[in-house]
């Protein structure tokens, strides 16, 4: 009797026991209610066929001794496909599966009435109550670990009031979603997420859920039943959001993404990848017919936004073409309007009288710091001129002696305009004999060293000189025969057809270098000539002047009677330069000015010329016939004088040609260097097919596995680093023509940017751009990535951008820096550091939150570039 009481008292406890239920079942009483594709008692086993509204469908139980049931063998009935049977195929299968567990299509559902034929089943990606989808998992990690068919099923909850029967096809709260992770017809885990906003479209959906729990199913084959493998220690801690992504594919099929930031960084960024989803939804037409848009104004939102940034992408690209087409119609206008001009087309030059005055220039004797100096931290000033006056009238030539340290360049680059980093002082004043007025003087400057184009003739050196400097409206003609009239004059129309060569290509002798620096500045005409070839003579030394005046004997003279004879024979030029190597302290203090030009009349008492006086009756019988034919006396004549700022650009301040002509010299003669020595274009188009070949064989049709995944990270960091790498030619090759860039730039030559223009054509295109697409397009084929031209062009697009880029912060540095070491220690530190920010050496969800923020400079090589090759 005690033990029939006891039997009676456990089983009224048993009763009133609630079920535990597994797959977040809910509990009913002593039941669970299910998600879909999950029966039994406990929601434990998964359905074995029937439709999704069957109200009791069959389940498969464990059998020879697994844990879990399998339903890999089940079948679904006509009109129902996926995972468990729970994507409709046909509005028929929904009809007849509705009436058979429900009766007639008579009843409400969300307000609207049914009447027969009111079922349809919707394919689209759009939710518009509760939707299922089932799809095929192709993560290349989980492929490698475990290589049978693994498949996620999720249930999208938009508003269960709308499914047709919200306790039988729906599960869990309004906007929520429930997902399911089968492996050969094992479940392994499951997760649910509440609190969605969903994004949904025709082509694509987008939901981000947050609250996200997951369950990894003890001792299931992905969870504890290879050890070594379980994943379920991560799988029971994910939290936080989760976002499903679908879209249509150009096939015709849909692919999802199942994104969460563990998984991201478990399975990779693409989180868990899917494709061939089936996508299916019973739901009423009134529903779809009342239900313009199940998100309203999310949707639209994004619908438009994307719209929207199309066609702003569209419209920058055809600003971009016309921008060039109208620069480039401006320019042949202006071009055209100018060699039309009504201007002399003659070649003029000369007539300009160059007045300094009281030159002096001083440099700190100490600097403060590395990029610049302060006050606090100065001594004091190093004096390197002092009080310098001169003068040179059209047709004199005026040679600058003195020992080394004399400041003979410091004067010569104040007087050619350059700008100085010292304290410079005093006037420099240009003045016309002929009455006219001086806007611009044309001065030419000789440097000390002869930087010209090695691969040129010296023809071609003068008349692209020529072409640049010389006004647009003098005919070519006109142009080549002051060329010819230069080389005949310099005595080197004989080597016309030489190359000018280099230190490592021998041309012509260092003399004759000299005499083409000469020409190239004597074929724009000049007003003022700045080299060294003297006649009349300036004697510098410690920064003071010892002598101005004429040239021979009259040196030699002038110091004699200052107790500095010259002894017969001796070279005048030699003795100068001893007595300006060592003065003495009284020579220094009485220095002072000869008259000895013809063309000064008017000497101080102590033997100086007042230059800071003024010059309108200055007397000048040497240009446009200033002598007066009846009294043989040289006759007054105004002056018109320009005076300019010390270390004011006006050599800079205008260019004789136009853009487009600029442009056009420049290609002209890129395309000379580039014929001539093919050396540099060939070794590029060479390596590239070569090393392109050799990838393509390393990494020669690698697969979607967990291997094949590696390899494709390793292709792409070998294609980043060759083309990185590959730029470094970009920088050198500027070094070295950067000389001859500054000395073009500082003669008014051409515009910078005229010249970036021409590397575009002539460098970029051929030594970067070119070898990019050959290397690109081999080892994409080989590799066997993604077999369509919309990833192929897409892949080739971002190399080249990327390649692009490299090239001109190698053109950034090779400017900045005029150490080439340092340069190329920059290049090569930044590749390093956009390698490892790429996500090839160190996961981007492990870098610090302090660091991350320098993901910014390097997304687009992983995020864009890396897209075709993963996948």
């Amino acid at each position: 009797m005690l033990i029939l009481s006891l039997l009676t008292v456990s089983l009224a406890i048993i009763r009133n026991v609630k079920a535990q239920c597994d797959n977040y079942g809910v509990q009913n009483g002593t039941a669970c209610d299910c998600p879909p594709g999950v029966g039994g008692p406990q929601c434990e086993f998964p359905t074995c066929g029937g439709t999704l509204f069957d109200v009791n469908r069959p389940v498969s139980r464990p059998q020879d001794g697994h844990l879990y049931g399998n339903s890999s063998s089940c079948t679904c009935p006509d009109g129902w496909t996926g995972f468990g049977c729970n994507v409709c195929q046909s509005s028929s299968s929904c009809s007849s599966a509705y009436t058979a567990n429900f009766g007639s299509q008579t009843s409400t559902v969300g307000g609207q009435g049914l009447s027969d034929g009111a079922i349809t089943c919707s394919k689209s990606l759009r939710v518009y109550g509760v939707g299922q989808m089932s799809c095929s998992v192709n993560n290349p990690t989980i492929g490698a670990l475990y290589p049978g068919k693994t498949t996620l099923n999720i249930v999208r909850n938009l508003d269960s009031s709308k499914a047709l029967a919200p306790d039988v096809t729906s599960f869990g709260p309004t906007k929520s979603v429930f997902a399911q992770l089968w492996y050969e017809g094992e479940e392994e885990f499951f997760c649910t997420a509440e609190n969605c906003d969903a994004n949904d479209g025709d082509t694509s959906s987008d939901w981000t859920c947050h609250d996200l729990k997951c369950n990894c199913r003890t001792n299931a084959t992905f969870c504890g039943a290879v050890p070594a493998t379980s994943i379920k220690n991560v799988i029971d801690t994910l939290k936080g959001d989760l976002q499903i992504k679908c879209s249509n594919q150009d096939d015709g099929t849909i692919s999802c993404s199942f994104l969460q930031e563990t998984i991201n960084s478990v399975f990779g960024s693409a989180g868990l990848p899917m494709s061939n989803c089936q996508l299916g939804e019973c739901v009423a037409q009134s529903v779809i017919d009342s239900t313009t848009n199940p998100t309203s104004t999310a949707a639209s939102s994004t619908k438009s936004e994307l719209s929207g940034g199309v066609v702003a992408g569209l419209a920058v690209v055809g600003v971009l073409i016309l921008g060039f087409m109208a620069m480039f119609l401006w320019g042949w206008i202006v071009q055209r309007k100018a060699r039309q001009s009504a201007g002399s087309t003659t070649i003029k030059s000369g007539g300009v009288t160059l007045r300094w005055s009281a030159i002096n220039y001083s440099v700190p004797t100490s600097h403060s710091g590395l990029f610049k100096k302060s006050k606090a931290n100065a001594v004091g000033e190093r004096h390197i001129l002092n009080d310098l006056y001169g003068e040179v009238r059209p047709g004199e030539l005026l040679a600058i002696l003195g020992p080394s340290g004399a400041g003979k360049s410091t004067l010569i680059d104040i007087l050619g305009g350059k700008n100085k980093v010292g304290k410079t002082t005093g006037t420099v004043t240009f003045s016309s004999v002929n009455g006219a007025s001086i806007k611009k003087p044309r001065i030419g400057f000789v440097d000390q060293q002869d930087i010209l184009p090695s691969m040129l003739t010296v023809e071609e050196a003068l008349l692209f000189a020529a072409k640049l400097r010389l006004p647009e409206s003098i005919t070519l003609e006109q142009k080549q025969a002051r060329v010819f009239e230069v080389m005949k004059q310099l005595n080197i129309l004989d080597l016309k057809d030489t190359r000018i060569g280099s230190h490592e290509r021998r041309g012509i002798s260092g003399g004759e270098q000299r005499r083409v620096s000469i020409g190239l500045e004597l074929v724009a005409a000049p007003d003022i000539l700045v080299l060294d070839e003297p006649t009349s003579v300036l004697v510098l030394s410690r920064g003071k002047e010892l002598y101005f005046g004429m040239g021979g004997l009259a040196p030699g003279d002038h110091f004699a009677t200052r107790g500095y004879p010259i002894q017969p024979g001796y070279n005048v030029a030699d003795h100068l330069l001893d007595i300006a190597s060592d003065p003495s302290e009284d020579l220094l203090e009485k220095s002072q000015r000869t008259s000895g030009s013809p063309t000064i009349n008017q000497v101080t008492s102590d033997g100086r010329h007042p230059i800071n006086q003024n010059y309108s009756q200055t007397m000048v019988n040497e240009i446009d016939g200033s002598t007066d034919p009846e009294k043989g006396k040289p006759k007054e004549i105004e002056e018109s004088h320009q005076t300019m700022p010390l270390g004011s650009p006006y050599l800079l301040a205008s260019y004789t040609s136009t853009f487009l002509t600029q442009l056009q010299v420049l290609c002209g003669r890129e395309w000379k260097i580039l014929k001539r020595d093919k050396s540099l274009f060939f070794a590029h188009l060479l390596t590239a097919a070569v090393l392109g070949a050799f990838c393509g064989g390393l990494y020669f049709n690698t697969g979607i596995t967990i291997a094949g995944f590696q390899s494709r990270v390793g292709c792409l960091f070998f294609l980043g680093s060759l083309l990185s790498f590959s730029a470094l030619s970009a920088l050198y090759n500027l070094i070295e023509i950067r000389p001859l860039f500054l000395r073009e730039r500082a003669g008014l030559y051409y515009s910078p940017a005229a010249w970036l223009l021409s590397r575009f054509f002539f460098d970029v295109l051929p030594l970067r751009i070119l070898p990019t697409i050959i290397v690109s397009t081999i080892v994409y084929w080989m590799a066997g990535l993604a077999p369509d031209a919309a990833h192929f062009f897409k892949f080739l697009f971002v190399l080249v951008l990327y390649t692009f880029a490299m090239t001109l912060f190698n053109f950034l540095l090779a400017c900045t820096f005029r150490n080439g070491g340092i340069a190329i220690l920059l290049s090569a530190l930044f590749n390093l550091f956009i390698m490892t920010f790429a996500g090839f050496f160190v996961h981007l969800a492990d870098i610090p939150q302090a660091l991350r923020w320098l993901q910014c400079f390097v997304r687009t090589l992983y995020y864009h570039g890396g897209s075709p090759i993963l996948h």
